[in-house]
């Protein structure tokens, strides 16, 4: 690799859409939570006839079950890293404008500094060509 070609602009406007998107992601996820449990009681139980409360027993909300739990701990990993690697891309852009800050400032320092001429009749040799 030859150098960096980073566009801090750039970074913030892809932040700003996966950040749209990552909300829109936890909003599915607390949708499925409160969803989910209200799906499995509405699926009713394989007997029939029965009039108290709805409970969630049948076939349909056990197979809603297990697919929460099978899948809730990767649902949440998912969440986890897209809000790690969206605070990691900000943090690194953040750090590669101060280097580029850092380096425009020590360039203009050496340019402000006054040069310093040889004497006149001096080669920066020594004698005897050391």
């Amino acid at each position: 690799m030859t150098g960096w070609d980073v566009s801090p602009s750039g970074v913030q406007g892809a932040l700003k859409k996966a950040a749209v998107s990552a909300g829109e992601l936890s909003t599915a996820g607390t949708n499925l939570s409160d969803t989910l449990p209200r799906t499995a009681t509405a699926a009713g139980t394989v007997a029939s006839g029965y009039t108290g409360p709805a409970l969630a027993t049948g076939p349909v909300a056990a197979a809603l079950g297990e697919f929460m739990q099978h899948w809730q701990k990767d649902l949440r990993y998912v969440v986890e890293r897209t809000g790690k690697s969206l605070t990691g891309a900000a943090e690194a852009t953040n750090e590669y404008v101060k280097g580029d800050l850092t380096m425009a400032a020590q360039a203009q320092h050496t340019a402000a500094q006054e040069p310093i001429p040889a004497p006149p009749g001096f080669s920066g040799k020594r004698p005897g060509g050391e």
